[in-house]
Protein backbone atom coordinates (compact mmCIF):
# COMPACT_ATOMS: atom_id res chain seq x y z
CA UNK A 1 0.00 0.00 0.00
CA UNK A 2 1.72 3.45 -0.87
CA UNK A 3 0.43 7.08 -0.60
CA UNK A 4 0.39 10.01 -2.98
CA UNK A 5 0.54 13.19 -2.31
CA UNK A 6 0.79 16.62 -5.03
CA UNK A 7 2.46 19.42 -4.55
CA UNK A 8 0.42 21.80 -6.78
CA UNK A 9 2.31 24.91 -7.28
CA UNK A 10 2.33 27.95 -9.41
CA UNK A 11 5.12 27.05 -11.29
CA UNK A 12 5.33 23.65 -11.31
CA UNK A 13 3.46 20.34 -10.04
CA UNK A 14 5.31 17.60 -7.66
CA UNK A 15 3.84 14.22 -7.01
CA UNK A 16 5.53 11.22 -4.51
CA UNK A 17 4.96 8.20 -3.33
CA UNK A 18 5.06 7.42 0.65
CA UNK A 19 5.61 3.92 1.86
CA UNK A 20 4.00 2.51 4.71
CA UNK A 21 6.57 4.74 6.78
CA UNK A 22 6.31 7.50 5.32
CA UNK A 23 10.29 7.16 2.78
CA UNK A 24 9.10 8.62 -0.25
CA UNK A 25 9.99 5.81 -2.94
CA UNK A 26 9.18 8.15 -5.96
CA UNK A 27 9.07 11.07 -6.91
CA UNK A 28 8.56 13.75 -10.01
CA UNK A 29 8.49 17.27 -11.48
CA UNK A 30 6.92 18.80 -13.90
CA UNK A 31 6.26 22.64 -15.07
CA UNK A 32 2.71 23.77 -14.03
CA UNK A 33 1.01 24.81 -17.72
CA UNK A 34 -1.03 27.45 -15.98
CA UNK A 35 -4.05 26.63 -17.59
CA UNK A 36 -6.74 25.15 -15.51
CA UNK A 37 -7.62 21.87 -17.84
CA UNK A 38 -3.95 20.90 -19.14
CA UNK A 39 -3.07 21.17 -15.35
CA UNK A 40 -5.74 18.77 -14.72
CA UNK A 41 -4.33 16.63 -17.38
CA UNK A 42 -0.57 17.12 -16.34
CA UNK A 43 -1.72 15.90 -12.34
CA UNK A 44 -3.59 12.68 -14.26
CA UNK A 45 0.21 11.86 -16.45
CA UNK A 46 2.00 12.87 -13.22
CA UNK A 47 0.03 10.21 -10.78
CA UNK A 48 0.61 7.63 -13.15
CA UNK A 49 4.07 7.63 -13.88
CA UNK A 50 5.10 8.41 -10.16
CA UNK A 51 2.92 4.99 -9.22
CA UNK A 52 4.86 3.04 -11.81
CA UNK A 53 8.01 4.16 -10.74
CA UNK A 54 6.62 3.07 -7.59
CA UNK A 55 5.25 -0.48 -8.85
CA UNK A 56 2.01 0.26 -7.27
CA UNK A 57 -1.21 1.87 -6.97
CA UNK A 58 -2.94 4.43 -4.35
CA UNK A 59 -6.38 4.43 -4.20
CA UNK A 60 -6.59 7.97 -3.02
CA UNK A 61 -4.69 11.64 -3.78
CA UNK A 62 -3.97 14.27 -1.68
CA UNK A 63 -3.60 17.70 -3.38
CA UNK A 64 -2.09 20.54 -1.22
CA UNK A 65 -2.49 23.79 -3.56
CA UNK A 66 -2.81 27.64 -2.95
CA UNK A 67 -6.17 29.29 -1.41
CA UNK A 68 -8.95 27.37 -0.05
CA UNK A 69 -12.05 25.35 -0.54
CA UNK A 70 -14.74 27.54 0.23
CA UNK A 71 -17.23 25.53 2.88
CA UNK A 72 -20.61 27.38 1.44
CA UNK A 73 -20.08 26.49 -2.08
CA UNK A 74 -16.88 23.91 -3.19
CA UNK A 75 -15.12 26.06 -5.28
CA UNK A 76 -11.41 27.16 -5.09
CA UNK A 77 -10.50 30.54 -3.29
CA UNK A 78 -8.08 33.08 -2.61
CA UNK A 79 -5.32 31.15 -4.61
CA UNK A 80 -2.87 33.34 -5.86
CA UNK A 81 -2.45 31.07 -9.18
CA UNK A 82 -5.61 33.18 -9.53
CA UNK A 83 -7.02 30.57 -12.47
CA UNK A 84 -7.66 28.18 -10.43
CA UNK A 85 -10.68 30.39 -8.27
CA UNK A 86 -14.00 30.13 -8.45
CA UNK A 87 -13.26 26.27 -9.72
CA UNK A 88 -14.43 22.77 -8.55
CA UNK A 89 -11.02 21.69 -7.88
CA UNK A 90 -11.47 18.56 -6.36
CA UNK A 91 -14.31 16.87 -8.12
CA UNK A 92 -12.78 17.94 -11.79
CA UNK A 93 -9.47 16.26 -9.97
CA UNK A 94 -11.78 13.26 -8.69
CA UNK A 95 -13.54 13.00 -12.54
CA UNK A 96 -10.13 12.94 -14.29
CA UNK A 97 -8.22 10.75 -11.82
CA UNK A 98 -11.59 8.02 -10.99
CA UNK A 99 -10.84 7.97 -7.35
CA UNK A 100 -11.00 9.87 -4.27
CA UNK A 101 -8.85 13.28 -3.50
CA UNK A 102 -8.49 15.49 -0.24
CA UNK A 103 -7.20 19.13 -0.89
CA UNK A 104 -5.47 21.41 1.54
CA UNK A 105 -3.80 24.46 1.45
CA UNK A 106 0.07 23.99 0.63
CA UNK A 107 1.12 25.58 4.15
CA UNK A 108 -1.08 23.22 5.72
CA UNK A 109 0.40 20.24 3.97
CA UNK A 110 4.34 21.63 5.23
CA UNK A 111 2.22 22.08 9.07
CA UNK A 112 0.97 18.66 8.41
CA UNK A 113 4.12 16.72 7.20
CA UNK A 114 6.63 18.42 9.82
CA UNK A 115 4.41 17.52 12.87
CA UNK A 116 4.15 14.08 11.74
CA UNK A 117 7.55 13.27 11.29
CA UNK A 118 9.91 16.35 10.70
CA UNK A 119 10.92 19.71 12.68
CA UNK A 120 7.54 19.63 14.62
CA UNK A 121 7.27 15.61 15.61
CA UNK A 122 6.44 15.46 18.64
CA UNK A 123 4.96 18.85 19.71
CA UNK A 124 1.21 18.90 20.18
CA UNK A 125 1.05 22.51 18.46
CA UNK A 126 2.85 23.02 15.32
CA UNK A 127 2.75 26.58 13.26
CA UNK A 128 4.63 26.26 10.17
CA UNK A 129 4.74 29.22 7.65
CA UNK A 130 5.93 28.97 4.54
CA UNK A 131 8.53 32.25 3.18
CA UNK A 132 8.92 31.47 -0.86
CA UNK A 133 7.09 33.20 -3.40
CA UNK A 134 4.12 33.88 -0.93
CA UNK A 135 3.56 33.86 2.83
CA UNK A 136 1.16 31.35 4.24
CA UNK A 137 0.61 29.50 7.40
CA UNK A 138 -0.61 26.28 8.54
CA UNK A 139 -1.97 24.65 12.50
CA UNK A 140 -1.83 20.92 13.73
CA UNK A 141 -2.72 20.02 17.05
CA UNK A 142 -2.36 16.43 18.19
CA UNK A 143 -1.28 15.55 14.56
CA UNK A 144 -4.67 16.97 13.28
CA UNK A 145 -5.27 19.81 10.88
CA UNK A 146 -7.18 22.76 12.50
CA UNK A 147 -8.94 24.33 8.86
CA UNK A 148 -11.38 26.60 11.09
CA UNK A 149 -15.15 26.72 10.70
CA UNK A 150 -14.44 29.16 7.45
CA UNK A 151 -11.62 27.04 6.52
CA UNK A 152 -8.76 29.50 7.11
CA UNK A 153 -7.31 28.69 10.36
CA UNK A 154 -3.80 29.42 9.92
CA UNK A 155 -3.59 32.40 6.72
CA UNK A 156 -1.25 34.03 8.33
CA UNK A 157 -0.05 36.18 4.97
CA UNK A 158 -3.24 37.90 4.05
CA UNK A 159 -2.93 39.74 7.47
CA UNK A 160 -1.22 42.73 7.94
CA UNK A 161 2.31 43.69 9.07
CA UNK A 162 2.19 44.03 13.43
CA UNK A 163 3.27 47.25 14.68
CA UNK A 164 3.76 49.00 11.57
CA UNK A 165 6.14 51.99 11.17
CA UNK A 166 5.42 55.18 9.64
CA UNK A 167 7.33 54.12 6.99
CA UNK A 168 5.87 50.67 6.25
CA UNK A 169 1.73 52.27 6.22
CA UNK A 170 -0.06 51.81 4.18
CA UNK A 171 2.08 49.43 3.00
CA UNK A 172 2.55 47.87 -1.04
CA UNK A 173 -0.57 46.34 -2.57
CA UNK A 174 -0.90 42.84 -2.06
CA UNK A 175 -2.87 40.68 -5.12
CA UNK A 176 -5.60 40.39 -2.64
CA UNK A 177 -6.99 43.95 -3.44
CA UNK A 178 -5.42 44.61 0.15
CA UNK A 179 -2.45 46.93 1.32
CA UNK A 180 0.59 45.81 3.97
CA UNK A 181 -0.24 41.78 3.74
CA UNK A 182 2.04 39.79 5.29
CA UNK A 183 2.82 38.38 1.97
CA UNK A 184 4.49 42.38 0.76
CA UNK A 185 6.72 42.22 3.65
CA UNK A 186 7.81 38.63 4.03
CA UNK A 187 7.80 36.55 0.97
CA UNK A 188 10.93 35.99 -1.20
CA UNK A 189 9.92 38.94 -3.78
CA UNK A 190 8.76 41.01 -0.75
CA UNK A 191 12.55 40.83 0.28
CA UNK A 192 13.81 41.58 -3.07
CA UNK A 193 11.43 44.35 -3.47
CA UNK A 194 12.86 46.32 -0.49
CA UNK A 195 16.09 45.71 -0.69
CA UNK A 196 15.41 47.83 -4.29
CA UNK A 197 18.26 46.22 -6.62
CA UNK A 198 16.90 43.71 -9.02
CA UNK A 199 18.37 41.45 -7.06
CA UNK A 200 17.08 37.90 -6.41
CA UNK A 201 17.33 36.56 -2.21
CA UNK A 202 20.49 34.44 -2.36
CA UNK A 203 22.32 37.11 -4.07
CA UNK A 204 21.51 39.61 -1.30
CA UNK A 205 21.66 37.38 1.41
CA UNK A 206 25.45 36.52 -0.53
CA UNK A 207 26.19 40.50 -0.63
CA UNK A 208 25.15 40.53 3.50
CA UNK A 209 27.41 37.77 4.19
CA UNK A 210 30.39 39.43 2.38
CA UNK A 211 29.52 42.64 4.38
CA UNK A 212 27.49 44.93 1.99
CA UNK A 213 25.73 47.93 4.09
CA UNK A 214 22.55 48.27 1.76
CA UNK A 215 21.97 44.68 1.87
CA UNK A 216 22.78 43.99 5.65
CA UNK A 217 20.27 46.24 6.48
CA UNK A 218 17.67 45.04 3.79
CA UNK A 219 18.09 41.72 5.48
CA UNK A 220 18.01 43.46 8.98
CA UNK A 221 14.57 44.90 8.27
CA UNK A 222 13.19 41.12 6.89
CA UNK A 223 14.34 39.82 10.00
CA UNK A 224 12.77 42.02 12.23
CA UNK A 225 9.02 42.35 10.49
CA UNK A 226 9.49 38.63 10.75
CA UNK A 227 9.34 38.93 14.02
CA UNK A 228 7.16 41.00 14.04
CA UNK A 229 4.69 38.56 12.43
CA UNK A 230 5.66 35.75 14.07
CA UNK A 231 4.84 37.42 17.53
CA UNK A 232 1.52 38.11 17.25
CA UNK A 233 1.58 34.15 16.43
CA UNK A 234 3.02 33.04 19.67
CA UNK A 235 0.42 35.72 21.16
CA UNK A 236 -2.84 33.76 19.73
CA UNK A 237 -1.99 30.20 19.77
CA UNK A 238 1.48 29.88 21.36
CA UNK A 239 2.97 26.69 19.74
CA UNK A 240 4.73 24.53 21.05
CA UNK A 241 6.86 24.90 18.03
CA UNK A 242 7.34 27.38 14.81
CA UNK A 243 8.46 25.04 11.59
CA UNK A 244 9.69 27.61 8.53
CA UNK A 245 9.76 26.21 4.92
CA UNK A 246 10.14 28.24 1.31
CA UNK A 247 13.16 29.60 -0.16
CA UNK A 248 13.71 32.26 2.69
CA UNK A 249 13.63 29.43 5.23
CA UNK A 250 17.39 28.62 3.64
CA UNK A 251 18.94 31.30 5.42
CA UNK A 252 20.73 30.30 8.10
CA UNK A 253 21.08 33.58 10.03
CA UNK A 254 16.92 33.58 10.64
CA UNK A 255 16.98 31.33 13.61
CA UNK A 256 20.22 32.77 14.90
CA UNK A 257 18.36 36.21 15.03
CA UNK A 258 14.71 36.02 15.15
CA UNK A 259 14.16 34.89 19.02
CA UNK A 260 16.00 38.30 19.80
CA UNK A 261 13.31 40.07 17.21
CA UNK A 262 10.26 37.88 18.36
CA UNK A 263 10.63 38.22 22.04
CA UNK A 264 10.17 42.42 22.71
CA UNK A 265 6.54 41.74 20.96
CA UNK A 266 5.57 38.54 22.53
CA UNK A 267 2.82 39.78 25.83
CA UNK A 268 5.27 37.62 28.34
CA UNK A 269 7.43 37.68 30.78
CA UNK A 270 9.59 35.89 28.10
CA UNK A 271 9.64 33.25 24.84
CA UNK A 272 11.11 29.98 24.73
CA UNK A 273 9.40 29.02 21.69
CA UNK A 274 11.65 27.20 19.39
CA UNK A 275 11.64 28.44 15.45
CA UNK A 276 13.18 25.82 13.16
CA UNK A 277 13.83 24.84 9.58
CA UNK A 278 11.39 22.70 7.71
CA UNK A 279 13.41 19.12 7.92
CA UNK A 280 12.19 17.87 4.84
CA UNK A 281 12.98 20.65 3.00
CA UNK A 282 11.13 21.29 -0.46
CA UNK A 283 9.51 17.77 -0.13
CA UNK A 284 7.45 19.37 2.73
CA UNK A 285 4.33 19.80 0.69
CA UNK A 286 4.69 16.82 -1.10
CA UNK A 287 4.56 14.70 1.87
CA UNK A 288 1.98 16.36 3.95
CA UNK A 289 0.03 16.29 1.21
CA UNK A 290 0.06 12.11 0.90
CA UNK A 291 -0.61 12.37 4.92
CA UNK A 292 -3.69 13.73 3.91
CA UNK A 293 -5.02 10.29 3.60
CA UNK A 294 -4.28 7.58 6.36
CA UNK A 295 -2.79 4.34 5.27
CA UNK A 296 -6.24 2.14 5.33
Amino acid sequence: MIRIGVDFGGTKIEAAALDREGAVIARLRVPNPGAYRSALAAVADLIAQVEQAAGGRADRIGVGMPGSISPRSGLIRNANSVWLNDEHFAADLEATLQRPVRLANDANCLALSEAADGAGAGARVVFAAILGTGCGGGLVVDGRLVEGRNGVAGEWGHSPLPWATAEEHPGPACWCGRRGCLETWISGPAFEADHGAGLKAPEIIARARAGDAVAQAAFARYVDRLGRALAVVVDLIDPDVIVLGGGMSNVAELYERLPAALAPHVFADGVETPVRSALHGDSSGVRGAAWLWPLS
